[in-house]
């Protein structure tokens, strides 16, 4: 890849200066790292403390590979034990060996692991070299060990977005392109395919999730919509828990782009692997494209255990790392412009990664119940401030939701309001049938979306929100289905009243107990809209239905209340 901007500087040592500041990396601060799990459609927000969760996905979820090898005793010469990450392990090791005099068994030991399992193991070594510098902060559980870094990272790889040139031309410009146009490009299927690392085991996937919220923050001032852009491309991924450089052997064995195209598509990966790749002169060549609305890049500090009985044969291993000897393995020895910091609280990191980890691809049904009742013509503002209306703000906050659903959906879309005492209580405004199936000359997915696009609400209707529940329950329990999840989201600001459906709450929650099928379950997440919304009301349909209330207090964070409702829906049950 040609990179006339960005070149090495001349001035860049690696080596430790004399005074220069230090960071001692103790034993990590604990920290509330929001989880939302679901009991098959029982939707609850659970709150742990703690990196120990990280810990126990390693134990329990996390994929192996052949770099993921336990470390090996070192031999009784051995002063100094180094675990490095693998891509960097050649360089690191070179540099031991020309400190050792008689070569073979020396005092420097070299071991190429990954950083997560390096992180979990109860063996620390004296030097670490991880990927990510987060590693350091997230590691250690419980322990009283503590690494000292001095000086800069020994090395930096930025994160870019590869793929065969023929896709790699629908989303990127020369090497350039954003992950928001990933995300749009892949909604709208014009990108075949594109694969992740897991986040919670994997560098590359770690920054890479954190790089895709960045973008999608950066793309909009409601933080909703932003989650539900970041979903969007998450709910879309043909692999979710690839291992980067497993997926670089698997192309390396292809002789045809398009099935690699097929089969991989886009994934990210850092430069220096794609370096690596492209020197190999394998039969389909990769081409990279830097991310410029979330720039990151995989950083390798020199961590050194407070706890080494040789911390001066570890400065003499940094001294002997040279700039030369990291970029001809395909380093960089300095930071890209505009490269996202490494958040210091590796919540920060960790957070987006487990959201995006937990989220499953679920076969569902959905039904979506919008009130179209007076009172969401009330005035309301956006996040930006701009006057508009509770319509206007569903409009913009259902249209980026309408695009979350996975092509696995089957999906059907009501309206409630009574406008005249004769009224029905509810209008099926989009048939319910699979997303991707046609109606008329559009998919489905494009009626939805012109269907939320063109709501709107009269200035005065009734709002049948019961009648509506149970109507809708009644029409999707024949549905459900093993492997599926069939449920309702509903939107409603206000409480049942002003129709002639109205009926005392008391009355509606037995006939909804009386009418429930234990073997045919279907949840109904309930959204409140705005202040005056009847949250009681939509606790107890929640508790009746084994589903969720969220409140939406505030008419701009309604895309947030959605964006929660999602994630609910789409995180796997508790073990």
């Amino acid at each position: 890849m040609s990179d006339p901007l960005w070149r090495d500087s001349p001035h860049h040592d690696l080596s430790v200066a004399p005074g220069h500041d230090h960071e001692d990396i103790g034993p990590p601060a604990s920290f509330a790292t929001r989880v939302l799990l679901a009991a098959a459609v029982v939707l609850a927000l659970v709150v742990g403390a703690g990196t120990t969760w990280w810990l126990f996905a390693q134990n329990s979820t996390g994929p192996t590979t052949a770099t993921e090898a336990a470390v090996t005793e070192p031999c009784s010469e051995t002063l100094l034990r180094v675990v490095a990450a693998p891509e960097i392990a050649p360089v690191v090791r070179e540099a031991a060996r020309g400190l050792s005099p008689g070569g073979g068994c020396g005092p420097i030991s070299v071991t190429a692991q990954e950083p997560a399992v390096t992180a979990s193991s109860p063996q620390q070594p004296d030097v670490w070299i991880p990927s990510s510098s987060v590693w350091l902060r997230i590691a250690l559980v419980g322990s009283v060990n503590a690494y000292r870094v001095d000086g800069p990272p020994i090395a930096r790889s930025p994160v870019v977005l590869a793929a065969p040139a023929a896709v790699a031309s629908k989303y990127a410009n020369g090497d350039r392109t954003t992950w928001l146009r990933l995300m749009t490009g892949v909604a709208g299927h014009e990108i075949p395919a594109v694969t992740m690392p897991d986040p919670l085991h994997s560098s590359v996937g770690m920054l890479a999730v954190y790089a895709v919220q960045s973008a999608m923050a950066r793309s909009t001032p409601d933080s909703g919509i932003a989650q539900l852009r970041a979903l969007t491309l998450r709910s879309r991924l043909k692999d979710a828990s690839a291992d980067p450089a497993e997926l670089l052997r698997r192309v390396a064995g292809q002789t045809d782009a398009g099935a690699v195209a097929e089969d991989v598509g886009v994934f990210p990966i850092t430069e220096q692997q794609l370096t690596m790749y492209q020197r190999g002169g394998n039969a389909v060549p990769l081409k990279g494209s830097y991310p410029s609305d979330g720039l990151i890049e995989a950083d390798y500090p020199f961590a050194v255990s407070t706890s080494t009985k040789h911390p001066d044969l570890a400065e003499r291993l940094r001294a002997a790392i040279t700039m030369p000897a990291v970029t001809d393995a395909g380093f960089r020895s300095y930071s890209m412009p505009q490269a996202l910091e490494v958040p210091p609280a590796s919540e920060k990191l960790l957070d987006p990664a487990l959201q995006w980890a937990q989220y499953r691809a679920f076969a569902f049904q959905v039904l979506l119940l919008i009130d179209s009742s007076g009172s969401m013509n009330k005035p309301a503002t956006d996040k930006t401030g701009k006057a508009t209306t509770k319509a206007g703000l569903l409009r913009r906050s259902g249209l980026a939701a309408a695009q979350l659903f996975g092509d696995e959906t089957s999906i059907g879309m009501w309206t409630f309001n009574t406008p005249t005492p004769a009224s029905p209580p509810h209008a099926e405004v989009v048939p319910f049938g699979p997303i991707t199936g046609t109606l008329g000359a559009a998919t489905r997915r494009d009626a939805l979306a012109r269907a939320i696009t063109g709501y709107t609400a009269p200035d005065q209707a009734g709002t049948p929100l019961f009648q509506t529940v149970l109507d809708a329950r009644a029409t999707m329990r024949p549905r459900v289905r093993p492997q599926t999840i069939t449920m309702i989201i509903l939107l409603s600001d206000g409480a049942d009243a002003e129709s002639k459906y109205a009926m005392p709450k008391k009355t509606f929650l037995t006939r909804l107990a009386k009418e429930s099928d234990p073997n045919r379950a279907v949840p109904v997440i309930g959204v409140g809209f705005g202040p005056d919304a009847d949250m009681a009301t939509l606790n107890d349909i929640a508790k009746a239905t084994g589903g969720k209330a969220i409140a939406a207090k505030d008419p701009a964070d309604l895309a947030s209340a959605m964006a929660k409702a999602f994630l609910a829906a789409h995180s796997p049950p508790p073990s």
